[in-house]
């Protein structure tokens, strides 16, 4: 084909899967340099004693944005693994009580209800604006690269500009539905994976709550895994050839282009490349100064989102009750997240988030066994990061969950794995050792994140987290796809 190119994709997490696919489609040919010895980036997997990890997403929430994703490729969700419904979504633990978050919409109106007076029809008008700014927002926001003011001209953006809640917050807008506490936690909760608090985090994320409410909360029987899986064998459908434990070291530049990639004490010709990789990572590290798009300084002025503790656990005993997601809000939120956001110091007396996946499929480890996956999250750039840490807080937590939960668990732990910042740095090359990018902050949304392009090398490329549109699973494959847009219409004028 005359107008087929070398493209060469840094990374083979959902977004690099994503563009690989989408340029391998249009009839490029493709190569996607992977550091580890498996796809998935950051949603790698691990086995252990029989026990099944997955080490990064954990919420499978937006389905249609998968099921979207696959329809391009003449495929349906169903094409590789079976998605089973949550029920509970989730369950919140707070001091002095529990609330489960069911499915069905009406028991979740009488829920509410039951907590606040009025507050189930207040939860119907949350939902019909949150729905709204779901239709636009994904539909229409998160597919601009932001490249141009001009693509926030969308008539149907300017006309709904203040109905989309762009310039209120997230906290703002929760309480003027619910006055509650408990129930205010728990429509702001979605948000904490954008990295900042509900007071920072424009009132437009309001979608995700249609997101986990109205489209519901999800598990890949088999794993998360099953979605890196699944996108891989779209990405090798179409041609894409992925080589792992190939570690790049340098994008090599030729007359103010990217000429090849250098992995493995060899390089690579290429017509242009696309960095999946921490975009952080890839312009301090793989990129000569002059060819960089942003400062040291201009990193450091960046508002990341949280690093995180993680713990992977197996049990040789199952629970009496087991719930696939807890949200231990059981301390001092807002304390937290001051130590977060603010003082960026280790709490005192952190919330904490548990998984437990063999609450809906045991396959996940050995029977009779439990698989929990443990969360904390901390400030990105904290020092002090070491086992004796770690231990101290799982410590902290394990007490805490014993107690919440009605039963011991401390001597039936068989396995554990500690993951921290110090991890996130050398694996990924996160910068500060986030787990989830940049916070979606007003001031860094949508244009105002790092550019997709770079603006001395038009054959150089970014997609991820670090970039539009933004954390999380979805958006990463949404990414993908516009990245490959441009990559396109690059690679035609070549012609």
């Amino acid at each position: 084909m005359s107008l087929q190119k070398h493209i060469v994709v840094i990374g083979a997490g959902f977004s690099g899967l994503a563009t690989a696919s989408f340029l391998a489609k249009a009839g490029h040919q493709v190569i996607i340099l992977e550091k580890h010895d498996q796809a998935g980036g950051r949603a790698r997997q691990f086995v252990a004693n029989g026990f099944t990890f997955d080490m990064g997403p954990s919420w499978y929430w937006m389905p249609d944005v998968f099921e979207r994703f696959y329809n391009q490729f003449n495929k349906t969700t169903s094409d590789f693994y079976e998605l089973i419904r949550l029920d509970p979504s989730y369950v919140v633990h707070y001091d002095n009580n529990s609330i489960a978050i069911p499915a069905d919409y009406n028991q979740l109106k009488s829920t509410f209800d039951a907590i606040e007076p009025g507050a189930g029809n207040q939860l119907d008008l949350f939902l019909k604006e949150a729905k709204y700014k779901y239709e636009v927002g994904i539909n229409k926001l998160v597919h601009q690269p932001g490249l141009s003011v001009s693509e926030l001209l969308d008539p149907q953006v300017i006309a709904g500009v203040f109905k989309l809640d762009v310039f209120n917050n997230m906290k703002a807008h929760v309480s003027k539905f619910f006055k509650n506490k408990q129930l205010q936690l728990i429509m702001e909760f979605p948000v904490l994976f954008l990295g900042q608090t509900a007071a920072r985090i424009p009132a437009l994320y309001s979608l995700m709550n249609y997101g986990d409410i109205k489209l519901g909360t999800w598990f890949p029987k088999g794993g998360m895994y099953q979605i890196v899986k699944a996108m891989q064998a779209v990405a090798q459908q179409q041609g894409v050839q992925i080589v792992c434990s190939a570690n790049v070291t340098a994008i090599n530049v030729d007359h103010n282009k990217v000429s090849t990639v250098t992995y493995n004490n060899q390089s690579i010709k290429c017509d242009a490349v696309v960095a999946s990789a921490d975009y952080h990572f890839v312009e301090q590290n793989l990129l000569q100064p002059q060819f960089r798009n942003y400062s040291t300084a201009y990193w450091q002025k960046k508002q990341m989102a949280p690093s995180s503790l993680l713990y992977y656990v197996g049990l040789n005993k199952k629970l009496k009750n087991p719930i696939h997601h807890q949200l231990f809000f059981d301390t001092d939120f807002d304390a937290h997240a001051s130590e977060i956001y603010v003082t960026k110091s280790w709490p005192k007396n952190p919330l904490f988030y548990v998984s437990t996946v063999t609450a809906t499929d045991q396959s996940q480890a050995p029977q009779g066994c439990e698989n929990l996956f443990f969360l904390i999250p901390i400030a990105a750039g904290i020092d002090g990061d070491n086992d004796d840490v770690r231990t101290a807080y799982f410590k902290k937590i394990i007490e805490r969950f014993e107690q919440k939960i009605g039963e011991k668990i401390n001597e039936n732990i068989i396995f554990i794995k500690y993951y921290g910042v110090t991890d996130f740095i050398n694996d990924y090359g996160a910068f500060k050792g986030n787990a989830y990018g940049l916070a979606n902050t007003l001031m860094q949304t949508a244009n105002l994140k790092p550019k997709c392009i770079n603006k001395k090398l038009k054959n150089l490329f970014y997609t991820g987290q670090l970039t539009v549109p933004g954390p999380g699973v979805p958006p990463s494959l949404i990414s993908g796809e516009l990245v490959a847009k441009l990559v396109n219409s690059y690679l035609k004028k070549l012609n």
